[in-house]
């Protein structure tokens, strides 16, 4: 083992720990894990820089645009109420009608404003019907994670991976190549939701201030704190919520737990979830705020829109899928040899449409890009290169492979999974693909087997993060606003990683033959 390999992996432990604490965001602990490399002469100015050039990472931030596009259209609005059933139903005929559907959706747009959306709708349906908005909520949150498997624009994490293969010399991922293990998986997924839901997941615990009335023309709203929030690992005592909003905060839902006494003492964090007195202002001023993940008073989440904007953005929706794919094709690229017809093109193309078109406030543009992601994105391509560079990859690689000597690639293959899976469930999607693909590189290439079954295991590992709150931002969202514990996420989330994991070893090698 040589010194710039120990020197590797002992800033990789460095960045999981201070992933897993959690007093910065990703974004600077990845970034500073990129400057350590830069110092030690790892990795090169160039090389450090090059991930905030790559593609798939642009791509991500014009599908932030494309996605503000659609949910401020209201489309989103209109389709979960038709979803819905309007009569007293059972919760599985209820999942039966509503998962598939918003899957198919999750498929084609970021996951986030998809929940933020259904989320707040979804609980005040549920208890509208008299069912328990817990059997839902975790259920939303899942299935717009594997929606988001089944297409190379579902989830950042697929893009991620499309642009490494792209800057390792290889074709890149097709707009739904993915399909072929993600729709298996998310069939699998749903089915498992479907009968485990009822025993699996909590009855209704009920808001502590739910039947709390305001008074001169205040009521109650849910706000669920974002990275951005200037007063995360901070006590109420010390930033004065009232001051900064206007508004009173009297419930804290943090972990499963309803806090309504001290809450002055109680340090808030990401992803918590604040009841607060307010008027009618708070929603205008602070409902489309990048300091938090979601606001929701009962009512409707988007502002409503006129149809034709609708059907605008839907069409445009529509175009620019059909055109990622049909740009793919070899005739195309025939017939347009100087234009690369791909995800990047029409994206840029479709946000810049919305943009002139006023389908999503254009002068506030940089607002809805989560601008932490995409650094995580780019430093994690310069982390890859320097686990490259150092020797650290091939070196993994050669463990997991004495590991599995017997049993060939069939068991590296699950191995590496296990190893995405965790890092997911621990810190980011991001980071957890980033780290995954140069040991899914150097065990194919040393195996000298087909490196795309390992590709497709990185796809899938580093997005299913189902046994913990923290492994995906949706399922921080919903912990708030449905009351779970951890241990709810962990009840159901864990059998189900264990489902797609043996689905995704044993379908991947058939697919993509080693």
């Amino acid at each position: 083992m040589t010194a710039e390999i120990v020197i590797v992996l002992v800033s990789l432990i460095l960045m999981l720990a201070a992933l897993v604490w959690d007093r910065q965001r990703p974004g600077m602990v990845l970034f500073t894990m990129t400057v350590v490399f830069l110092c030690f002469g790892i990795i090169s100015p160039k090389e450090m820089l090059e991930g905030f050039s790559n593609k798939g990472m642009i791509t991500v931030a014009l599908l932030f645009l494309v996605s503000e596009g659609v949910r401020h259209s209201g489309a989103l609005t209109q389709v979960i109420k038709r979803i819905l059933p309007e009569q007293k139903t059972t919760v599985f005929k209820a999942q039966l009608r509503m998962l598939p559907s918003i899957a198919f959706i999750s498929a084609f747009l970021n996951n986030t404003p998809v929940v933020v959306i259904f989320a707040p709708i979804i609980k005040r349906w549920a208890k509208s019907v008299g069912l328990p908005a817990t059997k839902f909520l975790i259920p939303l949150s899942f299935v717009t994670i594997l929606g988001g498997l089944c297409t190379l624009i579902g989830t950042s994490t697929n893009l991620v991976v499309h642009g490494m293969m792209i800057e390792a010399g290889f074709d890149g991922l097709s707009m739904f190549q993915l399909a072929a293990i993600g729709v298996p998986v998310t069939v699998a997924g749903i089915i498992y939701i479907l009968l485990v839901s009822k025993r699996l997941l909590p009855d209704e615990r009920p808001d502590a201030n739910a039947e709390e009335e305001a008074e001169d023309n205040r009521h109650l709203v849910e706000v669920v704190l974002g990275p951005r929030f200037p007063g995360i690992n901070k006590t109420l005592e010390k930033f004065d919520f009232k001051r900064h909003y206007g508004a009173e905060v009297v419930e804290i839902k943090q972990g499963g737990k309803q806090i309504t006494g001290n809450i002055d003492k109680v340090v808030l964090g990401e992803g918590d979830t604040l009841v607060v007195s307010t008027d009618d202002s708070f929603i205008k001023t602070w409902g489309e705020s990048s300091f938090f993940l979601m606001v929701a008073n009962g009512s409707d989440a988007t502002p409503g829109q006129n149809r034709k904007k609708r059907n605008f953005v839907l069409v445009l929706l529509f175009l620019m899928i059909a055109g990622a794919t049909i740009g793919e094709l070899p005739a195309t690229r025939e017939a347009f040899p100087n234009i690369h017809l791909d995800m990047f093109f029409f994206a840029a193309v479709t946000a810049v449409i919305m943009a002139w078109a006023n389908l999503f406030p254009a002068r506030k543009y940089t607002k809805f890009i989560s601008w932490d992601i995409l650094i995580t994105i780019a430093c994690a391509f310069a982390i890859s290169k320097a686990m490259t560079n150092s020797g650290m990859a091939d070196w993994i690689a050669h463990v997991i492979i004495s590991l599995s000597r017997d049993l060939g690639p069939h068991l590296s293959l699950a191995i590496l999974y296990i190893i995405t899976v965790i890092i997911t469930e621990l810190i980011t999607n991001n980071a957890a693909a980033a780290l995954a693909f140069p040991l899914a590189l150097s065990i194919s290439q040393q195996m000298g087997v087909n490196p795309m079954p390992f590709f497709m295991a990185v796809c899938i590992a580093s997005s299913a993060g189902f046994s913990t709150p923290i492994g995906y931002q949706t399922n921080l969202i919903v912990q708030g606003v449905g009351n779970y514990k951890f241990t709810d996420f962990v009840k159901i989330g864990m059998p189900l990683n264990i489902v797609i994991f043996v689905i995704s070893v044993i379908l991947i090698p058939l697919i993509w033959p080693f």
